[in-house]
């Protein structure tokens, strides 16, 4: 659904006179001449003081919400944000599902940007090229996504593509995730001197505690169908989904339309994003409870962890009655699997573009490279706490990788990261997957750990081919899914299972491969896909001219001086940098030359 630009954001239309004139003040000419539309926005992020829980606490704000704006966008429209970064730490912001499509300069994550420090801005620019959906930006630094700072993001078909399902009467969007009234500097301590995160102090909807979210929910009618956007924004938690007494109609996940279903819940894993249709069918005698709870854990020692919420029909007869509806049997380690493997592409349907999504038929590809990545639960590794992918913890160097790319910095990275788990003792090391570029490559997680764990990939959506319990063979293969995989960018592996996807490499960048489990993450669990095209594509975006430096690049940058407006960041100009650069290369390459 189109919904109205909120006060923070401004659109442009290059076909105007007024909307050329702004794209050439505001952004590199070369952009400014594509003929689809730019929108604006301009966000600060700050601390705010909330009682999410009832008590006060410091919580990560923008433009004084939490959560933060829905960002509400089109298929190809052109998406300028301006953050400025009101913190006292250093901040970037990513953008879970969209694929940068050959841009990962603006992923927002340390391998690709250094950080907006402290009373800087920087300036995204990107386009949402090819796709449609339901997806969420959050900082990626710091564990601060455990104090807020998310907020939506829908991508609205064009007009000229159909959408498989009727115009819903509404669209609404519910952030759930676990919440702690600890602040996320003491959490990420706890997490550097190995102690687990305890049971959280609860589950928040929307930013609000158990039972406070019908204060900001919208009365729905009788009879109408409404749009529910689920986002599992918390920190490590999974999370099942219900409404009492109403159906969840599954029709999107991540920028894929699904296989028309109705479940009476879902669980959502951390870093998931989910759209139902659901119809307000009932008599309207009473409210009814939405509630998300915890999955996959000791329900004795998580009971105040649930989120509840109310929704509330236009001629309610009164406030919602009854026992919350029942979850799952904790019990069943199958239902969720099997209700994951129920989850398929409507392959008949159009997307992003007017041609099926079944077209691309990724089981009759050849598969070119293919890595097993097994993780590890937090371990000691020279002195520190520290959780692993094929035994290696990821090490960031102070440089982003594709900005050593970028200048040819020897040394920052090697692209040696192991196909399989190697018989060695762990360690930290900045190794990459060397990608092959338009090749089809296969990516198996197992998880040996003790709960469910949610892998990420940016810059893609995989096809999900299968997941089961045990440990992977070659003749697990035999049970993969060939047809209609769902091609998402998050998903779940459950303890002691593997879960496999397919993953086709056309867009050029270095991007994130991570643990969406906040903690696993923080700890080393993430390795970075460096995709290279062997032949010059003029297509695929430069150096930003708002770049920010860091690392052995920081002398090109000058301080921002806290210029907070649309213009690129102040640095040095072109001819210097690259005399600089010399410079720098030179004194690096010396420093190698002399170990």
């Amino acid at each position: 659904m189109h919904t109205p630009a909120p006060p923070n954001r401004r659109c442009c239309f290059t076909s105007s006179v007024c909307g050329l004139f702004l794209c050439l003040l505001l952004l590199p000419p070369r952009i400014c001449f594509a003929g689809d539309p730019y929108v604006f926005y301009d966000w600060t992020v700050s601390y705010l003081t909330a009682s999410p829980l009832g008590q006060k606490q410091q919580v990560i704000g923008i433009n004084g919400q939490f959560p933060g704006p829905i960002l509400n966008v089109t298929t190809n429209w052109n998406v300028v944000v301006n953050v400025k970064n009101h913190l006292d730490e250093p901040l970037l912001l990513t953008w879970n599902g969209i694929q940068q499509r050959k841009n990962s300069w603006q992923d927002g994550v340390l391998g690709t940007n250094c950080p907006i420090p402290a009373g800087w801005n920087w300036t995204y620019q990107f386009q949402v090229k090819d796709q449609i959906g339901s997806f969420f930006y959050f900082p990626s630094l710091s564990f601060q996504r455990a104090a807020g700072g998310y907020g939506g993001i829908i991508v609205n078909n064009r007009e000229v593509i159909a959408v498989p399902f009727g115009l819903p009467d509404g669209d609404i969007n519910l952030f759930v995730g676990d919440w702690y009234t600890k602040s996320h500097k003491d959490l990420r301590e706890d997490i550097e001197d190995g102690k687990n995160l305890q049971v959280p102090d609860g589950i928040l909807m929307n930013g609000f505690g158990p039972y406070r979210y019908d204060e900001a929910l919208d009365v729905l009618k009788t009879g109408k169908t409404y749009r529910f956007r689920v986002h599992n924004v918390g920190i490590s938690t999974s999370l099942n989904f219900r409404i009492q007494n109403h159906n969840l109609l599954l029709v999107e996940t991540e920028g894929s339309y699904t296989v028309q279903q109705n479940y009476t819940n879902m669980d959502i894993h951390v870093g998931q994003s989910y759209s139902f249709l659901v119809t307000m069918d009932q008599n309207a005698s009473s409210d009814y409870y939405i509630v998300a709870s915890p999955r996959d854990v000791n329900l004795s020692t998580w009971n105040k962890a649930s989120g509840v919420a109310i929704l509330h029909y236009s001629n309610s007869q009164g406030p919602a009655s009854g026992p919350l509806p029942d979850p799952p049997n904790a019990y069943d380690t199958f239902f969720s699997m099997n209700q994951a493997r129920s989850i398929r592409s409507n392959v008949s349907a159009g997307a992003a573009r007017p041609n099926p999504q079944g077209s691309f038929k990724y089981g009759e590809i050849t598969v070119t490279d293919v890595y097993v990545i097994t993780n590890r639960p937090a371990e000691m590794i020279n002195g520190k706490w520290l959780t692993t992918l094929n035994g290696i913890s990821y090490l960031q160097p102070s440089t982003p990788l594709k900005l050593a790319h970028e200048y040819s910095v020897p040394g920052v990275y090697k692209l040696d990261f192991p196909n399989k788990m190697m018989n060695r003792p762990s360690k930290m090391d900045t190794s990459l997957i060397n990608g092959t570029f338009k090749g089809f490559t296969e990516i198996i997680f197992q998880n040996n750990d003790t709960t469910v764990q949610s892998y990420h990939m940016d810059g893609y959506a995989f096809f999900v081919v299968g997941m089961d319990y045990g440990v992977w063979t070659e003749n697990s293969r035999g049970t993969y899914n060939k047809w209609d995989g769902v091609a998402r960018s998050t998903i779940q592996v459950f303890p002691g299972a593997w879960t496999a996807v397919l993953v086709y490499l056309d867009n050029a960048g270095i991007w994130n491969l991570r643990a969406q489990n906040l903690d696993s993450w923080y700890l080393g669990q993430e390795v970075y896909v460096s995709v290279v095209n062997p032949e010059v594509d003029k297509g695929e975006y430069g150096l930003p001219d708002n770049t920010i430096y860091c690392g052995l690049l920081s002398p090109l940058q000058k301080d921002q001086a806290q210029r907070y407006k649309f213009s690129a960041a102040s640095s040095v100009s072109r001819e210097s940098k690259r005399i600089l650069v010399a410079l720098i290369l030179v004194a690096v390459c010396g420093m190698f030359l002399s170990r």
